[in-house]
């Protein structure tokens, strides 16, 4: 195998001010033609600033202070921007993380493959639309013909992240860099990208540089892995031998964050009173009428299921299965179609606004996305006061209650007036954490709420989810699509597919002898379900 791409003592400057003086130091990395190999490190290691720096694509601020980066030979620093252009797709492509960001919300997706097409080569309309087809076919998405004719919008996730692939791999380059292309997909569609991509890479005898926090990922698809702290490479191996005996400290702490499959033995008193009770519950989306036919979506149906004190009930399941929907409704953020929602002695399915206003803070959410939760313009000690002062509390006692719950998530109470992005995403979410428990709740709703985090962050804020339950004696809904997660703080599980509870049981049961075919696919799908990850 040749070498495609040869990174050398690399070095890139950050701009002045901060903490670090480089994003990235002395780093020397190579990729050969039909070998994967996994960058890992969480957010900050300099992954996703080497990535753009090997398709010259960096920011005008990180300027590399010395090194090389060849693509088969051919100083990619030294290029001209007419250079780069003709490199990109052609000989080099990147698959980006989110592609709804990536993709031209107003191009159909047949038209966005069909422009790599037309920028660099001289075929034909019919011939460049047979090939469009070809590589439609190949990322293994159905209706070809449909997939053209669509826009990004009216496709799932998984489909979106093929697309992205099939723009990538057009004109078959010999580098394809994948920066953490499946940390968004729920875990059946992870399997299937990651299958993808290194089937696709032994066809076309692509040299990939997939990047990622997730050794369960590096698990599934890594033929070498090197791990990247601080800008710094500290350790570069084969798989096998990493994964067996990694020998740097930083590596020993991302591996043995990665969460088992395997439930942990909880505690939890069976006999706890009933915190909230869900029976029947159901929500119907309709569409339509007058001139154009109804429809019905029915995102969640004749969902039952009760949390005790003290217990944690996750709810798993893939995207569109309904998990957020019952999340939204239990919290009254959205009106259910029928059942009932008990908590406590009342039911507070169909209360009005005005009805529902006193009971609000017994119920309280954690979002997937941190930052998107906390307004920017507000500090975080505003933030995390608003609701006691909504419900009377003094200033001076919010501001106090405030105070202890910074240092109950482990973060600097002194830290009240700083604003949102002087926090890392790992912080903003404890942040999130002490505003839903300043309403002192007797419900925790955790919506998705680790899954956009680096897995050593991740295992943090699951701890101290734990710790945070037990302490306040909380009943918890916990949301994910990570059976992983799961495992780590669920008494109870319930799995659902369709908007339907098809599994529900204890996590003993549900995890150690699955009965529903579903289950069973969402545990073969886990990634590194093969490694003793967490135990």
């Amino acid at each position: 195998m040749g070498t495609i791409l040869e990174i050398r003592n690399l070095s890139i400057a950050l701009p002045q001010g901060g903490d670090r003086s480089h994003a990235v130091s002395g780093v020397n990395l190579t990729v050969a033609r039909g070998e994967i190999v996994c960058l890992v490190g969480e957010s900050g290691s300099g992954k996703s600033v080497i990535a753009h720096a090997v398709m010259g694509l960096s920011p005008r601020e990180l300027k590399a202070t010395s090194g090389e980066i060849l693509l088969e030979g051919e100083d990619i620093l030294k290029a001209e921007p007419e250079r780069l252009r003709e490199l990109r797709c052609v000989r080099m492509s990147m698959i980006f993380q989110e592609p709804m960001t990536a993709l031209n919300p107003v191009m159909r997706c047949g038209e966005q493959i069909d422009e790599v097409l037309r920028m660099h080569s001289r075929l034909g309309a019919d011939e460049r639309r047979a090939r469009v087809r070809r590589i439609i076919e190949e990322v293994h998405l159905p209706d070809p013909d449909r997939m053209m004719a669509s826009y990004p919008h009216q496709l799932s996730g998984g489909q979106r992240q093929r697309i992205m692939i099939a723009i990538a791999l057009i004109m078959e380059p010999v580098l394809l860099i994948a920066d953490e292309p499946t940390t968004a997909l729920d875990v059946t569609t992870q399997a299937q990208i990651l299958k993808l991509i290194r089937e696709l890479q032994q066809n076309h005898g692509t040299g990939v540089l997939f990047i990622t926090h997730d050794f369960g990922v590096v698990a599934e698809i890594a033929d070498r892995v090197a791990v990247l702290r601080l800008g710094t490479l500290v350790e570069e191996r084969p798989k096998a031998d990493l994964l067996s005996a990694p020998r740097h400290p930083y590596t020993q702490m991302l591996i043995a964050a990665v969460p088992g499959i395997v439930p942990r033995h909880r505690g939890a008193d069976p006999a706890a009173p009933v915190v909230l009770e869900a029976s029947g519950l159901s929500k119907i989306y309709a569409s339509g009428g007058f001139l154009a036919a109804r429809r019905e979506v029915r995102a969640a149906e004749d969902v039952s299921f009760r949390i005790r004190r003290g217990q944690t009930l996750g709810i798993v399941g893939e995207s569109g299965s309904g998990k957020s929907t019952v999340a939204r409704a239990i919290a009254r953020l959205i009106d259910p179609t029928a059942g009932n929602v008990m908590l406590g002695n009342d039911d507070i399915a169909r209360l009005s606004a005005r009805e529902l206003r006193p009971l609000r803070r017994r119920v309280q959410i954690v979002f997937q996305d941190p930052y998107r939760s906390l307004n920017p313009r507000r500090t975080v000690g505003e933030a995390i006061i608003e609701g006691p002062l909504n419900y009377g509390l003094s200033r001076a006692a919010a501001l106090a209650r405030a105070r202890e719950l910074m240092a109950t998530v482990r973060l600097d109470p002194d830290a009240l007036n700083r604003y949102p992005h002087q926090f890392s995403g790992g912080q903003r979410q404890r942040i999130c954490i002490a505003r839903a428990l300043a309403m002192e709740p007797e419900l925790l709703i955790a919506d998705e709420a680790v899954s956009a985090l680096d897995v050593s962050v991740q295992a943090q804020v699951l701890r101290l989810l734990d710790e945070i339950r037990d302490r306040l004696n909380l009943a918890m809904l916990f949301i994910t699509h990570d059976l992983r997660v799961a495992a780590q703080v669920c008494d109870h599980v319930a799995v659902m597919s369709k908007g339907r509870v098809v599994e529900y049981g204890t996590a003993k049961d549900v995890f150690g002898a699955p009965q529903h075919e579903y289950t069973r696919a969402l545990f073969a799908a886990a990634p590194g379900r093969d490694y003793a990850f967490g135990l």
